[in-house]
């Protein structure tokens, strides 16, 4: 399950940091909270929490985009904030820190099986639409002409980072999930020498990051969701040694 949601993760981070959205995962991953805490107190899995109302939170951010034209990153930030202050009133102590940096301790195999599938389902997605986003992103204009529907794939490609925040807080929690989105895509950035390979090495870093974090977590006997963002970071860090030295 974490070899998938990192790595489809990382693929769409590609096409995030791209737009220069990569920190957006970020207060999403925060929106998650409520969704969580409504999952904890009412016993269904926090994933499917967590997605009802980072979609509804998508949703508003998509239809004030439109009619506000203000920067989406301003108004992510504004959903965000209402649903963080929400979560904290009614999330239970003792729940906490779960909900914060993750917990793959007790994932059923019926929701390994859904993460799979779903990531999958995004990855497709997402490279059916990366050539449209990466032209609007220089030039909506020009993708508008070229016939490109910007509001389609705007809103395809918002589904998608809700379906992967949704994902994600199962293993690094809603405080974290901007990190496995934008630390493989920065590292793949780093290696890569067109946009072929930015966009799947970093699907494999963020891969591999997450396999690697959770192994770690299992051995050491800590939570996964900071060994998999020190691991990237780590990661991130190599790419930074290779990319001086030419390699």
């Amino acid at each position: 399950m974490s070899a998938f949601v990192g790595a489809v993760a990382g693929y769409l981070g590609s096409l995030m940091l791209s737009k220069r959205m990569a920190l957006v995962g970020g207060p999403l991953g925060h929106l998650t909270l409520p969704g969580i805490t409504l999952a904890l107190i009412s016993g269904f899995d926090v994933s499917l929490g967590a997605f009802l109302f980072v979609a509804l939170g998508i949703l508003f951010i998509w239809l004030l985009e439109m009619r506000t034209k203000l920067p989406m990153e301003a108004i992510t930030a504004i959903i965000f904030a209402s649903g963080v202050a929400a979560a904290f009133l009614f999330l239970p102590e003792e729940k906490t820190v779960p909900a914060l940096i993750g917990d793959v301790s007790q994932v059923s195999v019926e929701a390994v099986a859904a993460a799979v599938i779903l990531s999958l389902l995004v990855f497709l997605a997402t490279k059916k639409i990366f050539s449209g986003m990466v032209l609007a992103s220089i030039s909506e204009d020009l993708a508008i002409v070229s016939g490109t529907d910007t509001r389609k794939l705007n809103f395809i490609y918002l589904a998608c980072i809700a379906v992967v925040v949704s994902l994600g807080v199962r293993i690094v929690g809603g405080l974290m999930t901007a990190a496995v989105v934008a630390i493989p895509a920065c590292t793949s950035r780093n290696l890569s020498r067109n946009l072929f390979q930015y966009s799947y090495i970093a699907m494999v870093l963020g891969g591999i990051g997450c396999v690697l974090g959770v192994v770690s977590a299992a051995l050491t006997g800590t939570a996964s969701g900071p060994l998999i963002v020190i691991v990237d970071t780590l990661l991130f860090v190599v790419s930074l040694t290779s990319k001086r030295t030419g390699t």
